[in-house]
């Protein structure tokens, strides 16, 4: 009995070897390809959708995953990554945001670890800047699955028969209490789900429609009580991208209350020269703010004024907890 127990110990440790082996030299190949296409003079038109080997025998029945590519600003792109989810649960799915290093490479920060998004020959790369943080690239795929890949660029649109519809995912956690907050439908609404788990009373999931798109999500306790706050990030859709949040406060671990957030144009100290593009962000328990004002004779697609930056703490309401400005602050944006 102890010689079997010894044999099946052994060939469990060759088998996670064997996969921590195989992952790594994975990453590995990944990173070899992006130092050559750091080193390129390459500027090649980087937005569109790039598809894994499996996307051109999807209809034999093959696994595959896609990696879409938007342009947030100069500087920035969005990342989404989803993958076939019409006969089982979607393999990988991932959002970031990447700032650009150069016309072919840029980088995205998770966890404090960097990871790589290189573009070559209608190719687009993914690995980790450090090899030792490779296993990050497997923590948002199933089965063994890595995002450390090369993806070819493809013309087509993507097979909406077969992708996960999910346009925005993320899995917020807090001590034992988490959230999948998820979005579907690609106009000018979207159905927006949050799933929270952990909670002692109420784990009902909350489904609402979105005038826009979902941009982000993020968890924090902003009252310092002990429990989290979540807060969902939108901009609506058209020309003026005007920014939204939907918040949700944890009530002693047992159930949801949302979060008041009051719109700009009842703040006079607030909304002189706004005109939307706004950026949301958690910052030292207080909700950031942040947007470039306009001058009278700018048009929508260049504002010359200030940087504007509104901080909001978390107050309790009569009824529920609500956003109080408590400092705006003007700055150059030169």
């Amino acid at each position: 009995m102890n010689i079997l127990k010894n044999i099946t110990f052994i060939t469990l440790g060759f088998i996670t070897l064997a996969s921590c082996k195989h992952n790594l030299k994975t990453n590995e190949k990944a990173h070899e390809t992006i130092e050559k296409t750091a080193q390129s003079d390459d500027s090649p038109v980087l937005m569109g959708d790039y598809v894994s080997e499996g996307y051109t025998k999807r209809n034999e029945g093959y696994d595959w995953v896609a990696v879409s590519v938007e342009q947030k600003s100069d500087s920035t792109i969005h990342i989404s990554v989803r993958s076939r989810a019409d006969k089982k649960k979607p393999t990988c799915t991932f959002d970031t945001d990447a700032i650009r290093i150069n016309d072919s490479l840029f980088k995205s920060t998770i966890d404090g670890k960097s990871i790589l998004f290189a573009f070559k020959n209608n190719t687009i790369n993914i690995a980790t800047e450090n090899n030792d943080d490779n296993t990050i690239l497997n923590y948002y795929c199933s089965g063994g699955g890595s995002l450390a890949n090369t993806y070819k660029k493809t013309n087509d649109p993507l097979d909406e028969k077969q992708i996960d519809p999910r346009v925005f995912y993320k899995t917020l956690t807090f001590q034992n209490i988490g959230f999948d907050i998820s979005s579907t439908g690609r106009g000018s609404l979207q159905q927006l789900t949050i799933q929270p788990y952990g909670l002692k009373t109420d784990n009902k999931k909350i489904r609402m429609v979105v005038d826009g798109t979902v941009t982000n999500a993020e968890i924090s306790d902003l009252d310092s009580d002990g429990f989290p706050e979540i807060l969902i990030y939108t901009t609506s859709a058209g020309s003026g991208s005007y920014g939204n949040v939907i918040g949700y406060s944890v009530n002693n671990g047992k159930s949801l209350s949302q979060i008041y957030f009051p719109t700009i144009s009842d703040n006079p100290k607030a909304n002189k020269g706004y005109m939307g593009h706004d950026e949301f962000s958690i910052a030292e328990k207080k909700l950031i703010q942040r947007f470039k004002t306009y001058n009278e004779e700018d048009p929508n697609s260049n504002p010359t004024g200030n940087i504007r930056t509104i901080h909001y703490k978390l107050e309790k309401g009569e009824a529920s907890k609500k956003f109080v400005a408590d400092k705006i602050i003007e700055s150059s944006a030169k």
